[in-house]
């Protein structure tokens, strides 16, 4: 089960989900993820041959149901693109409209729930606008959830940044977040995961940041290498794909050591192994300033410029792509 309470932008709206390590579990109190929200209406979403019963809860939404309806399909839709298909052939997601509010959140994801391998239960204000729902990233960051295994809590920290890194990524090559949008937001929130004094490595240091974007920076990074030792054919969405093909989804509990060896597998690279043997026992840092010189990207005065000649530039641009 992975808990978001998330709700503004991304970047700082991961640091409300510190929250969630310290909340009882839900579902163990009330018997179901459902309780307590009657539902209203519903309706089953096509996404390739995977199918999405999505819910709404009673109360009152003024952007519409169609509005809703529209904003899991896109969320899909970005996810899909991102792993060649969605991970599941069936999920359920049940929206609980919040009262005198506006805004997504509280995002929950479980796997085998409700009758189905992938269960997302979400909340959405109910003056959230239609604009407010094509920004949204929450959506997209709960179902990318659906795509990796359960893993034990010292290793939350790969679930949390597996999803704090693919959702931008995925929603960027969906055409849902503009490359210049992203970057911003990667060169601002990548820092949170650096290592403070006293971390341990991230399988031993449980703080919001090490977890969220500290487990998203070990995935740029390995993004980066797989590039590199592969001559740019293949990325680190090659490694999720390969987990999902292995039967690696939020339905199934693995221990690490399987993860990271159907990632490697299929990118054919130790790449995963290697650098987590590093980065789970010790506090690994990144020069985060040369990496975007690197790779041709520099944010000035809240602005981002591109340099197309930059050492990793090629790499860059392979990352902004869509995997076909």
């Amino acid at each position: 089960m992975v808990i978001s309470l998330r709700s503004g932008s991304r970047i700082f709206g991961v640091l409300l989900a510190a929250v969630s390590f310290t909340l009882p579990s839900l579902p163990a109190q009330q018997g179901s993820p459902a309780a307590n929200h009657p539902v209203r209406t519903e309706r089953s979403l096509a996404v390739g041959s995977a199918q999405l019963q999505v819910k709404l809860a009673e109360g009152h939404l003024d952007a519409g149901d169609s509005a809703i309806f529209e904003w899991v399909q896109r969320a899909a839709k970005a996810v899909s693109l991102y792993y060649g298909s969605f991970p599941l052939k069936q999920a359920q997601i049940l929206v609980v409209p919040g009262e005198g509010r506006s805004g997504v959140s509280h995002g929950t994801t479980w796997g085998d729930m409700q009758g189905a391998p992938g269960f997302t239960r979400i909340s959405v204000g109910e003056h959230t606008t239609s604009q407010e729902l094509a920004a949204d990233w929450m959506m997209t960051h709960e179902l990318t959830h659906m795509a990796f295994p359960s893993l034990t809590r010292d290793h939350h920290w790969m679930e949390e940044g597996m999803a704090t890194y693919i959702e931008p990524v995925a929603r960027m090559q969906a055409g849902q977040l503009s490359r210049e949008e992203f970057w911003k937001e990667t060169i601002a929130g990548m820092p949170n995961g650096e290592p403070a004094s006293g971390d341990e490595g991230l399988d031993r240091t449980h703080t919001w940041g090490r977890t969220y974007w500290g487990g998203a920076l070990f995935y740029l990074v390995a993004d980066i290498s797989i590039r590199q030792q592969t001559g740019n054919r293949k990325g680190v969405e090659d490694a999720f794909r390969g987990i999902v093909a292995a039967g690696g989804t939020i339905d199934h509990d693995w221990p690490v050591e399987k993860v990271l060896e159907a990632g490697d597998r299929a990118t054919g690279t130790p790449v995963l192994t290697r650098l987590y043997r590093k980065w789970s026992q010790s506090p690994e840092t990144v020069d985060l300033d040369a990496l975007w010189k690197d790779l041709g990207v520099q944010s000035i005065q809240g602005e981002i410029h591109f340099n197309e000649s930059a050492k990793l530039a090629a790499v860059r641009r392979m990352m902004e792509q869509p995997s076909r």
